[in-house]
C-alpha cells in the first residue's frame, strides 16, 4: 500500500518573485508598527498601542497574500499594499523610503517575473512542437 508521492506544481518566476517581497516585507510592516508605537506617531485619541497591531495585521496580510500571487487579484491585491504602506508616510515620514524600495522591487517582480514566464511558456511550446 505504497503512495505516489504528491507532485509539487510548478511556481512561475512571478509568483516566486512576488512570493519573496511580500515575505520580506512583512517584517518591514512589523517593524513600521513598532516606530509608530514608539514615536507615538498616531493621531491624538488614538492609543498608540494600536502601532503594533496594525504593523502585526499588516504583516500577516502580506503572509497570507504571498501564498495567493499566482493568482491576478493576488498581484493587484499585493500592489494596494505596498500602497498602504506609502500612505504611512504620513505618520512615519521615514516610511516613504521603505515604501519606495519595495515598490520598485514589487513592480519589477511583476514586470520582469511576468517576462520570465511568457518566455519560459514560448520555450517550452517550442521544445514541444520541435518533440524535445
Amino acid at each position: 500500500m505504497s503512495r505516489k508521492p504528491r507532485v509539487r506544481r510548478q511556481r512561475g518566476a512571478q509568483e516566486s518573485l512576488l512570493s519573496v517581497i511580500l515575505g520580506f516585507e512583512s517584517i518591514v510592516a512589523f517593524l513600521a508598527g513598532l516606530s509608530v508605537y514608539g514615536l507615538k506617531a498616531l493621531p491624538a485619541g488614538i492609543e498608540p498601542w494600536w502601532g503594533i497591531v496594525g504593523g502585526v495585521v499588516l504583516g500577516i496580510l502580506m503572509i497570507v497574500l504571498s501564498a495567493f500571487t499566482r493568482y491576478r487579484w493576488g498581484v493587484i491585491a499585493g500592489g494596494a499594499l505596498q500602497v498602504l504602506i506609502a500612505l504611512g508616510a504620513f505618520l512615519v515620514p521615514a516610511l516613504l523610503i521603505a515604501a519606495a524600495v519595495f515598490g520598485a522591487l514589487y513592480v519589477y517582480g511583476t514586470i520582469k517575473g511576468g517576462a520570465l514566464d511568457e518566455r519560459n511558456a514560448t520555450l517550452a511550446a517550442e521544445a514541444e512542437k520541435n518533440g524535445d
